[in-house]
């Protein structure tokens, strides 16, 4: 199979100093793996942004092609698990990182990483979902295991205006709760509140706890997609017997703790991990996500839609943190003149 296709490739063109730019590629370039999907859509998450600026703890060897996301239609399985033309996506396991990702039109990739596209959910919705809208389902997943109910109080989302945080904000109030948005841009105060936040704070608001032991309880549950000094300032501002979701690390790995919080409050600190998450269990989430969790309304709300020729740009803007929502990339929206990929490899198929 010769067929050519586009994709973005990054280059360490100097020592440290790595190139985002668009390529034409050809299919036996790609991993030998049993499933070959012509993609649709992708997604821009800071992951991917990590890779393409050369974090060597994402992705080790270069030249590589980002996209930790991707959602479209199987070509052919060697394995059998899937039949051509089913709609499948895939989010994480090695995707993006050192297996060629979904900033492509074309993927090859392990049968036990995909799964077939929910009833409810178009291509699109899948990418404005993504890796985002996975971490922030089993977050909710966390607290609502945890025990969260809409009656007990606010819950606190930090980084909000980020992909897991958009998300996690529209969902919640879709759920019933009440929603404080945590946020650097507070130009973004009516995009949160159009998602559902009933209140949007400056994230200076959680500065003054750095000081504390343990702060006045203010927030009955929370997600914190920042990590660093954030999470535990949000550990000691929890109600008794609360606790927080916590799956981003974007202000730092690390934070001075004590055990107040946890024993005088009895507060749960919650682990949340998507990336080599059975498939059992993303499928299940999926599922709600496409079902009782559908936010409909708000995807558009949350969604930029983008070139694959855009892409250096917009990771380059989630480098420098200034992302807002989700950045869904359509392969469908340059080159029209272009036969479309699919269409070119089923006839060679």
């Amino acid at each position: 199979m010769k067929t050519g296709f586009r994709a973005i490739l990054v280059e360490e063109v100097a020592p440290g100093k790595f190139d985002q730019r668009l390529v034409e590629r050809q299919v036996q370039e790609l991993p030998d793996y049993p499933l070959l999907v012509a993609v649709s859509h992708s997604s821009l998450n800071f992951k991917d942004a990590l890779s393409a600026y050369g974090n060597r703890a994402v992705t080790r060897h270069y030249p590589h092609t980002p996209g930790i996301d991707a959602a479209g239609t199987l070509i052919s399985d060697s394995s059998g698990v899937f039949a051509a033309g089913d709609k499948i996506l895939v989010t994480g396991y090695d995707l993006g990182m050192n297996t060629p990702g979904g900033h492509s039109e074309c993927i090859c990739i392990p049968s036990d990483w995909a799964l077939p596209l929910p009833d409810g959910l178009s291509l699109r919705e899948a990418m404005i979902l993504g890796t985002a809208g996975l971490t922030a389902g089993l977050c909710v997943e966390k607290l609502l295991e945890a025990g969260a109910k809409p009656g007990d109080g606010e819950v606190l989302v930090t980084g909000a205006t980020g992909g897991v945080g958009s998300i996690a904000v529209a969902l919640l109030a879709h759920l019933g709760f009440r929603v404080a948005a945590v946020t650097g841009k507070l130009e973004s105060t009516q995009y949160l509140t159009a998602l559902g936040a009933q209140k949007v704070l400056d994230r200076e608001t959680l500065a003054p706890f750095a000081s504390k032991a343990i702060a006045k309880p203010l927030w009955a549950w929370a997600v914190d997609t920042v990590g660093g000094e954030t999470l535990f300032n949000v550990v000691k501002s929890l109600a008794y017997g609360g606790g927080v979701a916590a799956c981003g690390m974007a202000a730092g790995a690390q934070f001075q703790a004590n055990v107040f919080p946890f024993i005088l409050r009895g507060i749960s600190l919650l682990g949340v991990e998507s990336v080599e998450l059975p498939l059992a269990k993303k499928s299940a989430v999926w599922q709600r996500l496409a079902g009782d969790w559908y936010i409909g309304r708000q995807l558009d709300l949350i969604a930029e839609d983008i070139s694959l020729e855009q892409v250096p740009e917009f990771l380059a803007r989630l480098h420098r943190g200034h992302g807002i929502g989700r950045y869904v990339v359509d392969m469908s929206l340059a080159c029209p003149e272009r036969e479309p990929l699919v269409s070119r490899l089923t006839a060679e198929s």
